[in-house]
């Protein structure tokens, strides 16, 4: 059958009764919709039915389904076509998508390479040897002995923060700051990162890098093919722990993971339970430093942004380093902050 059977249906993404019925089409096919999604295009028969799907947020491909009746059309191969140029045109050349493991075969016959995979997700991206050659641009010229990993999203960057890093430097001769890349954060990865780097001049031993798409975050991961919902956040954290394992402690020589103890999320206190056993395993020392407290109470960077929307800035000036204090009252500073105040 020739793809001259069908027509394409474009959503900037889907929105109201064309939403339902894909909706409705990806339920059938066993996956659901994901609410980050940015693009979708549809492939729809003579019948107006969708026969195929696939959608993009950022340069996440997520949601390629394509009807039991329409397998060995070749409908999978247009779909990527679509995405892949739609992404390429919106600045998107690394391209990333998680699946399931049964279709790695699929996704690699349409040019993905297996990045890292578990009994129930995979991620793939359609750069060989991608994540290999990014982790190679971080190595530091200098051999130690012992070399120590924090990943953060510093959503902002806090004086709790800051106490972990300082803390974990004393305890290793080199330290890699990890900062995750995404920009699903009310401040974006760009500024992240900045504020990270600024805050952490001081330390002689200590380098900033971004994560890219390779360190993953409860943010960032998607559920939409995980049947069993209440598995998702441990099926997350296992899939990151085996890329920061098998490639970034690997390729770095990384022997130890420093985390903050988290008496506030849930999620993050799971993750860290997690995280002992697997990277334990793999023979990573995982250090858990006590909070950072300001009179009693723990810092969080939740509280920080609360402050901020209130326009609590002599409270928020005790809670951060000098460097993201000034940020914040920067005109890109005063901007997220009108942010935050909309959110309430």
């Amino acid at each position: 059958m020739s793809y001259e059977n069908f027509y394409e249906v474009y959503g900037y993404p889907m929105k109201g009764n064309k939403l339902q019925i894909l909706k409705d089409f990806l339920l059938k096919e066993q996956l659901e919709y994901d609410e980050g999604i940015q693009f979708t295009v549809n492939l729809c028969n003579h019948k107006d039915e969708i026969v195929a799907t696939g959608s993009l947020d950022s340069n996440v491909i997520k949601c390629v389904a394509v009807s039991n009746d329409y397998q060995g059309e070749g409908l999978a191969a247009k779909i990527m076509t679509i995405l892949m140029s739609h992404g390429v045109a919106n600045g998107h050349n690394h391209l990333f998508l998680f699946t399931k493991p049964d279709n790695i075969d699929l996704f690699k016959d349409l040019g993905f390479y297996l990045i890292a995979h578990t009994d129930d997700a995979v991620l793939m991206e359609n750069k060989k040897n991608g994540i290999s050659e990014f982790i190679q641009t971080l190595k530091s010229h200098v051999n130690y002995d012992n070399i120590g990993a924090i990943v953060l999203n510093c959503n902002p960057f806090t004086n709790g923060h800051l106490y972990l890093i300082e803390t974990a430097a004393k305890q290793c001769d080199f330290l890699y700051l990890f900062v995750v890349s995404e920009d699903k954060s009310i401040f974006p990865a760009k500024a992240r990162c900045e504020l990270v780097k600024n805050g952490v001049k001081h330390l002689n031993n200590v380098v900033v890098q971004p994560t890219s798409g390779y360190l993953i975050s409860s943010a960032t991961f998607p559920t939409y093919f995980i049947k069993d919902k209440y598995k998702s956040n441990e099926i997350n954290c296992l899939l990151d722990l085996v890329i920061f394992c098998d490639y970034f402690a690997k390729l770095l020589n990384i022997t130890k993971r420093f985390v903050g103890s988290e008496p506030f999320d849930n999620v993050t206190a799971s993750y860290n339970i997690q995280m002992k056993k697997y990277l334990n395993k793999c023979g990573i020392e995982v250090i858990e430093i006590p909070r950072f407290e300001e009179k009693g109470v723990s810092i969080s960077a939740s509280n920080v942004r609360k402050l901020i929307a209130e326009e609590n800035y002599s409270e928020v000036k005790r809670l951060v380093p000098k460097s993201t204090y000034e940020f914040l009252l920067s005109d890109e500073g005063k901007k997220i902050a009108e942010l935050l105040k909309k959110r309430g």
